[in-house]
C-alpha cells in the first residue's frame, strides 16, 4: 500500500502544481516593492526544453533555474502552467503571475508587454542534416537539396528568404503540423526517410542528444535572442533575478543544467545479450526470487533489467535514475531505498518489482485483462503513470481503443509531444517524449520473446 499511496499522492500533488488557476490573494500584496514576496507566481509552458514530467519527477531547464533561485532565495515557487506564448503574455499582464519562466523572444513586440530578465539565450536557427564527409558546410550548398519544414512556422518563412537571398534552388516541402511536428522531423532526418530540415539551435542540441548521428552545426539565419521576463512595472524583481544570475553559484547551476538536458546522450545504446549458455544475467536468481510477489513472468522482469541498464548496476541516466533498474532516487525513498543502497542489485530489484506490483494494480481498473496489461505497466515504468493516464484518456477520446497498448495506447501517448494534444483538457500532466516509451516497451517486449524461447522458467 505504500507504493500505491506514493504514486497518487504525486500524481495528486503534480495535478495542483501545474494548475492554472490563480491563488487567493496576490503574492505582491503583502510587501514591499523591491523585497521578494514570501511566494512568488511563476508562468511557464509545457516543452521538452522548459518544463516537462518524467518518471513523475518535474523537470526542464527553465523549471530546474527557477526552482534554484526559490530555494536559494527561501520562498516558494508557486508554478502556472500557460497553454501558449500568448496565454503566458496574457498571464503576465493581467497580475497573475510574477514572473514569466520562459524563452520569451526579445523583440519590440514582446518589449510592450515585459522586461526582460535572467540569462539571455541566444540561438539561430540551423540546418539538421546527417553527420559525414557529405555534409553540407555552407547555405550556397543548399541549392538542389531538399528541405522539409512545417507549413506555416517561422522556418518556412527563414527558408523562403534565404532562397531568394541566393538565388533559388532550395526545394522546400511543407508539412502539415496536425500530421508532422518538428520532433518528427528530426527523427525522420536521422533515419533517412527525409534529407534534411530546420529548427532553432536549442531544439536541435537537445534532440542530439536521442540522435547522435545528426550534424546540427550550420547556422542559417541571424541571431535570436530571448529570456525571461517580467512585467515593466516590475523593474525591482528583474534587477533580483539578474543580480542572482551573476553569481558564481547560479552560474554553475546553469552549467550542470545545460550539460544535463543539451548534451548528455539520451540514445540508448545497442546491447547484444548471449543467451546460450541459459541464463539471462548474473542476477537471475533475484528476479525469481522477487518475481514470484507479484506474480510476474521472472523473465520479463529481467528483460526490463536489460533495457533499464543492461545489467550495469554503476548506470546514472542523464534524469538521474540510478541501478540495476534505473529507479529515481525520490521513488526509491518512496519505497524505502536509501541513497546508499540504490546500486545494491537486490535492493534495487525488490524495490522495482515492488514499483510494478504497484502500478499494476493502479492500471487494473483501465485494463481488465492481465497480459495486456503488462505492456500499460512496462510503459509506466519507463514514462511514469501519470503520461500513461493521459494517453488512455486521449485514446479514448479520439476513437482508440483504451485497453490495447499496440496502435492505440501506444499511438496516444505518441499524441503528447504535440501541443494540439497535450493541452487537450483530457490530458493532464502536459508535453511528453513519448517516443522513448513506445521504444522501450518494444525493446522489452522482443527481449521477452527471445527469453521465452531460449531460457526456461
Amino acid at each position: 500500500m505504500r507504493g500505491l499511496f506514493a504514486i497518487a499522492a504525486v500524481a495528486i500533488l503534480t495535478t495542483l502544481a501545474v494548475a492554472c488557476n490563480g491563488r487567493k490573494g496576490n503574492s505582491q500584496e503583502d510587501h514591499s516593492p523591491g523585497e521578494l514576496p514570501d511566494t512568488l507566481r511563476v508562468g511557464t509552458l509545457y516543452s521538452p526544453t522548459s518544463y516537462f514530467i518524467y518518471r513523475e519527477e518535474k523537470m526542464g531547464y527553465d523549471y530546474d533555474l527557477m526552482m534554484s533561485f526559490g530555494a536559494d532565495k527561501g520562498i516558494v515557487i508557486d508554478l502556472h502552467v500557460a497553454p501558449s506564448l500568448p496565454a503566458l503574455i496574457e498571464m503576465l499582464d493581467s497580475g497573475e503571475i510574477d514572473l514569466a519562466a520562459y524563452e520569451i523572444p526579445v523583440t519590440a513586440e514582446f518589449r510592450k508587454h515585459i522586461m526582460p530578465c535572467g540569462l539571455e539565450n541566444i540561438t539561430h536557427q540551423v540546418l539538421v542534416q546527417p553527420k559525414g564527409k557529405d555534409r553540407i558546410t555552407d547555405v550556397t550548398q543548399l541549392i538542389g537539396k531538399e528541405i522539409y519544414v512545417e507549413e506555416g512556422s517561422k522556418y518556412q518563412h527563414r527558408l523562403n528568404n534565404l532562397n531568394d537571398e541566393i538565388g533559388g534552388g532550395i526545394i522546400i516541402h511543407t508539412v502539415d503540423q496536425d500530421t508532422l511536428i518538428t520532433e518528427d522531423l528530426i527523427e525522420m532526418v536521422s533515419t533517412g526517410k527525409i534529407p534534411l530540415t530546420i529548427v532553432d539551435s536549442d531544439v536541435a542540441r537537445l534532440n542530439r542528444t536521442y540522435y547522435n548521428s545528426l550534424d546540427v552545426g550550420l547556422e542559417i539565419s541571424f541571431e535570436q535572442r530571448s529570456s525571461w521576463g517580467v512585467r515593466p512595472d516590475m523593474p525591482w524583481l528583474a534587477d533580483t533575478i539578474n543580480e542572482w544570475f551573476i553569481k558564481s553559484e547560479p552560474a554553475q547551476i546553469q552549467a550542470r543544467l545545460l550539460k544535463r538536458y543539451f548534451e548528455l546522450s539520451k540514445e540508448s545504446p545497442q546491447f547484444n545479450i548471449d543467451l546460450s549458455k541459459g541464463r539471462i544475467s548474473p542476477y537471475d536468481e533475484l528476479f525469481k526470487k522477487y518475481a514470484k510477489k507479484i506474480g510476474w513472468d521472472w523473465r520479463l522482469i529481467a528483460s526490463q533489467g536489460y533495457a533499464e541498464s543492461h545489467f550495469d548496476t554503476t548506470v546514472v541516466s542523464w534524469a538521474g535514475a540510478r541501478g540495476l533498474m534505473q529507479i529515481m532516487p525520490r521513488t526509491a525513498r518512496a519505497y524505502g531505498l536509501s541513497a546508499d543502497r540504490i546500486t545494491n542489485p537486490e535492493a534495487n530489484i525488490k524495490a522495482a518489482v515492488d514499483i510494478i506490483g504497484d502500478l499494476d494494480k493502479s492500471l487494473k481498473k483501465h485494463v481488465p485483462d492481465s497480459v495486456e496489461r503488462r505492456k500499460f505497466v512496462i510503459a509506466a515504468y519507463n514514462s511514469g503513470i501519470a503520461h500513461v493516464y493521459d494517453a488512455i484518456a486521449l485514446a479514448g477520446k479520439y476513437g482508440k481503443d483504451a485497453r490495447i497498448w499496440n496502435g492505440n495506447v501506444a499511438d496516444a501517448i505518441l499524441m503528447k509531444a504535440n501541443p494540439e494534444y497535450y493541452n487537450d483538457p483530457v490530458c493532464k500532466y502536459g508535453y511528453f517524449r513519448g517516443k522513448q516509451t513506445t521504444a522501450y516497451v518494444t525493446k522489452v517486449m522482443d527481449f521477452y520473446e527471445r527469453c521465452r524461447r531460449q531460457i526456461p522458467r
